[in-house]
């Protein structure tokens, strides 16, 4: 079995159980929190905000929704096609269109750029979730659909959040509720050194336009009350012109 179809089969088994109502999923935030803060960071980057806009890693299209009342024409895509299913029975108005993507594959990624054109791509906290194989792969993928004008925005955990998510799952309590079963499915998030993000994307083909810090908010409750904001990082990266 590849490493591409363990990681298909973990997710379609989360997304099976993962329950329908908003938040009921670790990552799940709701927009203001999540794509409403990281939209003013990538909106000054886009050289064309018409082009199409790719939610990749869409899981069950909260973000993507809110996304499509701000973009013409938005795509959200997920390797899972529980996740595909959660989106659309999530979308009855049809504000966005969804399909399954293997964005590691790389006719994949090339087919539906020759669908989309050059698109801008939002993906937030998959990278550090896909095996060390997958990574490179990922990033060629992130630069085949950005294309020469579309510009590409990441968020992925931080180092620092390794030693606070290790923590939670490793508490004599047990981990959060809402934790639990990313674990229990095996989709643990990877160890990935911030210095790597960037030489992946330069290995792409891709140029850092802009980075910084952010934390990344959850859904779960932090252990001295309120979200849990575990430490982030975002870039925007593009074809140097």
């Amino acid at each position: 079995m590849s490493v591409t179809s363990r990681y298909r089969q973990a997710w379609e088994g989360f997304w099976r159980e993962a329950p329908e109502e908003p938040q009921a999923v670790f990552w799940d935030a709701e927009p203001r929190l999540t794509a409403g803060v990281h939209l003013p960071l990538f909106e000054p980057h886009l050289t064309d905000p018409r082009l199409p806009l790719l939610d990749l890693g869409c899981g069950n299209g909260t973000q993507t929704r809110f996304l499509a009342e701000r973009f013409p024409h938005v795509l959200g895509a997920d390797i899972a096609t529980a996740a595909i299913e959660h989106a659309r029975r999530a979308d009855p108005a049809g504000q966005a269109t969804y399909r399954v993507l293997d964005a590691t594959d790389k006719g994949e990624a090339e087919t539906l750029h020759t669908e989309l054109g050059d698109a801008n791509v939002y993906m937030r906290g998959v990278l550090h979730q896909c095996e060390p194989e997958d990574r490179q792969p990922l990033a060629d993928a992130l630069a085949t659909l950005a294309g020469e004008r579309g510009r590409v925005f990441l968020v992925e955990l931080a180092e620092a959040a390794g030693p606070i998510l290790g923590g939670l799952a490793r508490s004599s309590a047990g981990a959060p509720p809402k934790l639990a079963p990313v674990l229990r499915h095996g989709i643990a998030p990877g160890e990935v050194a911030d210095a790597a993000v960037p030489r992946l994307l330069s290995a792409a083909g891709l140029t850092v336009l802009a980075n910084g810090e952010l934390p990344l908010t959850t859904t779960e409750s932090a252990p001295g009350g309120g979200r849990l904001r575990l430490p982030s990082n975002w870039l925007v990266a593009g074809r140097a012109r």
